[in-house]
């Protein structure tokens, strides 16, 4: 009778295990909600190409929520694409020495090519790909949101490779692990505190040129896409303040929806992967995530999902390329002489074959009069770039640095720093155009704050997420000798978060280069106002169709990108690598 009893009690546990509970049924309308938009923008995308022609982008705020929920859509489906780029790209280009000659500039040219640039040449081959389907419009404007979340992202994973503590590389050979099992135990999870952050950085990112994106010229026809990038750029069109207004309140409450559902679960979670041996004080919290742990139904199915990657991730694959990183052992460094000179003798011809096909193209329509003109341009927009990333890394450095250390004030920031990087410079066209004309301010100056739009999250992001990542027993050590005060920056902080600050300068300095196309030539309703610059050299251009000229002011501001990056962030970036890594 006994026996029978214990095996009744251990079978209703075991079925009781199985029967949901009270957080299940909070945890699952949220659930079927998400699966609801996504299936509903899913088939959207699968109606006819002519729709988009026939549909008017209405201002009514009614269609807001539609608009949002469309625009949204696309921005995550870009971020899983950059994500996938991410983890790609940045392995290729930290693991081989050969690659990254090649895969970092093309990084760097890759980042300054503006928005408008991909447009023009990707959007045909997307319509080709799919001719009477919205889906062809839909991928080219997530291509186009893309180009805009992708760089920042592998940046910071590449800076993260390359930053791998040296005892934990000792560590990870110590227990012989192959390059597949580094890489997701190790690699993966050392860099998700920053890459995380440089995620929200990148979506946030993505608002900046939603417009352009939505907004879609092929020739001589124009398809507009329904979302929130196409309302702006309707209000804007017809100077209506009051639609403006409802952007500004739509695009709050879809930000604090994502940051809420998305990435401070996503902060909370990553929280287990900071590198320290001591207790970090407060974590970072998620209802969310909370309300996901305390459900016992959708815990338990995600658990084996959880064991599959666990699994996987603890195979021995040998994989090619994914080994230690190669600067890590000097030994192994050594290669044949003769094969790193063919390597550069391919790739040396291959630049050159491009650069002759953009001259021969250029040449065309364009004199060598009009290529000094623009490299002036480019001279003045560098110097616009260079000083606003100077003012923004003393004001955001030490204010990111306050805010990662302290994950209760992060937390309170996170949103508000998502909002204020997310907000498109287009919604501050009216109040720029309107005092420039009444006052006859010089427009030279004065639009150059809407370039800080660009420039300055990147750098507070990467400094929070370095300030977040940095090991709180270094803190505490730092506590007990009383180093303080300069010497605590100098000694501590700083090389704590000096490889993070550079990744977030050198994106700002692209997002800086993409912005001056918005913010040097800013036009409301059918006034503009127009500042010197390489950036309105390429919105003129693009708006009159002068592909030579295009090509122009791509290939010039490319080459000062790159230019810029060789000969100040890439020294800074070795430098950190070799010099201020956490031993």
């Amino acid at each position: 009778m006994n026996f029978n009893f214990n095996l009744n009690r251990t079978a209703n546990a075991s079925v009781w295990r199985l029967l949901p509970n009270g957080w299940d049924f909070v945890a699952f309308p949220l659930i079927i909600c998400v699966i609801a938009f996504t299936a509903i923008g899913f088939h959207q995308t699968l109606a006819p190409i002519s729709t988009l022609k026939t549909q008017v982008i209405s201002l009514d705020p009614a269609s807001l929520p539609e608009y949002a929920l469309r625009t949204t859509l696309r921005m995550l489906a870009a971020m899983v694409a950059s994500l996938v780029f991410t983890l790609i790209y940045g392995t290729l280009a930290a693991k081989s020495r050969r690659a990254e000659k090649v895969l970092i500039p093309i990084l760097d040219i890759l980042q300054s090519v503006p928005v408008l640039g991909y447009i023009s040449f990707t959007v045909t081959f997307f319509l080709a790909l799919f001719p009477h389907q919205v889906l062809g419009a839909e991928l080219a404007a997530i291509f186009a949101i893309f180009t805009s979340q992708a760089w920042n992202m592998t940046f910071s994973f590449y800076q993260s490779l390359r930053t791998v503590p040296r005892d934990l590389d000792e560590v990870s050979r110590g227990f012989h692990l192959t390059g597949w099992q580094r890489f997701w135990k190790l690699e993966v999870p050392f860099s998700m505190p920053g890459l995380i952050w440089n995620m929200m950085m990148s979506m946030s990112g993505g608002w900046f040129f939603v417009v352009a994106s939505e907004a879609i010229t092929v020739g001589n026809n124009t398809i507009t896409l329904p979302g929130i990038g196409a309302y702006l750029a309707q209000a804007i069109s017809d100077k209506n303040l009051h639609a403006v207004g409802w952007v500004i309140l739509a695009m709050t409450i879809v930000i604090i929806a994502y940051d809420q559902l998305l990435f401070r679960p996503l902060v909370a979670w990553a929280d287990k992967f900071r590198m320290e041996t001591t207790s970090s004080g407060n974590a970072p919290e998620s209802w969310l995530l909370d309300l996901v742990r305390r459900t016992r139904l959708i815990h338990r199915s995600l658990v084996p999902m959880g064991k599959l990657f666990a699994n996987a991730a603890r195979l021995p694959v040998r994989v090619p390329g994914v080994g230690r990183i190669r600067f890590d052992m000097p030994s192994r460094q050594k290669s044949s002489r003769v094969g790193d000179i063919i390597w550069g003798i391919l790739v040396i011809l291959l630049t050159v074959y491009v650069v002759y096909r953009v001259i021969a193209y250029v040449r065309t329509g364009v004199t060598l009069d009009e290529v000094g003109h623009v490299f002036v341009l480019g001279l003045i927009t560098l110097l616009r770039v260079a000083l606003l990333i100077a003012i923004s890394s003393v004001i955001w450095v030490p204010l990111g640095v306050l805010i990662g250390l302290r994950p209760a004030l992060a937390e309170k920031i996170q949103p508000l720093a998502q909002f204020l990087a997310a907000f498109p410079a287009n919604l501050l066209f009216p109040v720029f155009v309107i005092v420039i004309v009444r006052f006859h301010l010089n427009p030279d100056i004065w639009l150059s704050p809407l370039i800080v739009l660009g420039t300055q999250w990147y750098i507070l992001f990467n400094v929070i997420a370095g300030a977040t990542a940095y090991p709180n027993d270094y803190r505490e050590v730092s506590t007990n000798f009383g180093i303080r005060g300069w010497q605590w920056w100098r000694k501590a902080m700083l090389p704590g978060i000096f490889p993070y600050y550079v990744t977030g300068a050198i994106t700002a300095s692209g997002g800086a280069w993409n912005a001056s196309i918005v913010a040097e030539f800013v036009q409301w309703g059918d006034t503009k106002v127009v500042a010197h610059g390489l950036g309105a050299y390429i919105a003129q251009t693009t708006a009159a169709g002068d592909f030579p000229k295009i090509i122009l002011g791509i290939a010039v501001m490319s080459l000062f990108v790159t230019l810029f990056n060789r000969t100040l962030w890439r020294p800074m970036y070795a430098y950190a690598a070799n010099k201020m890594r956490l031993e």
